[in-house]
């Protein structure tokens, strides 16, 4: 699919629990763009992801995000929205009790993989793009903060999605392990469009990119 802007968001207002949010909020995310999206805790940049990905439904406003109405999407149309979109979790969220391989395939099963040779070759390609193809047997406290979050980021590429949305993906890492994902999220936006949320400073610094700033209810770009 070839949609030149990935995301697009016109005064919208992003509520939560019937609390505004943001306000008038105006962006676009153009196809193989890596955009920050930054402010401290509370500013708003968790419930805008989630607004993205169907979570908290757009009440008013215009919103596009791959090709989805986010104003008209139906709760029986979510699922295939977020077949589009990887999403990366700052705790990781994945499967304690099953391996590596499992987690992935557990993901695969869940959005009509049927196929187990396809499934089996989709498996090593993601691990593979994440530096992980010899950890598939291991389980997840077995790994490293940084190894579970590659795995994280395998699993966000399964589906072969347009975008990733990262929500703080190193806030739980050290630094060394921090620049690793920041560069392996980077290296991957050359074919894929990446939004990410932080609020690291230096990590901005040292890879700096386009950014879109939540700051006392409003969004504006830097």
């Amino acid at each position: 699919m070839n949609i030149e802007n990935i995301i697009k968001i016109e005064n919208a207002q992003i509520h939560q629990n019937n609390h505004l949010i943001l306000k008038d909020v105006t962006f676009e995310v153009r196809s193989g763009e890596f955009v920050y999206l930054i402010g401290k805790t509370g500013s708003g940049k968790s419930s805008l992801l989630k607004t993205l990905y169907g979570d908290l439904q757009l009440s008013s406003g215009e919103g596009e995000i791959v090709g989805f109405d986010l104003k008209k999407i139906r709760e029986k149309d979510i699922p295939f929205l977020r077949r589009r979109i990887g999403i990366i979790f700052q705790d990781f969220q994945l499967l304690q009790d099953r391996s590596v391989t499992e987690n992935l395939l557990f993901v695969m099963r869940a959005t009509d993989w049927k196929d187990n040779g396809l499934m089996k070759k989709r498996l090593q390609e993601v691990l593979q793009l994440v530096n992980m193809s010899t950890k598939g047997h291991k389980m997840p406290h077995q790994l490293s903060g940084g190894e579970q979050q590659r795995i994280a980021i395998a699993r966000a590429f399964i589906n072969n999605p347009n975008l990733i949305l990262a929500d703080e993906p190193t806030g739980n890492l050290d630094p060394e392990t921090s620049e690793e994902i920041i560069q392996l999220l980077q290296d991957i936006s050359s074919k894929k469009t990446v939004l990410m949320a932080s609020h690291d400073k230096y990590l901005m610094d040292k890879f700096p990119k386009r950014t879109i700033i939540c700051d006392k209810n409003y969004v504006s770009e830097k």
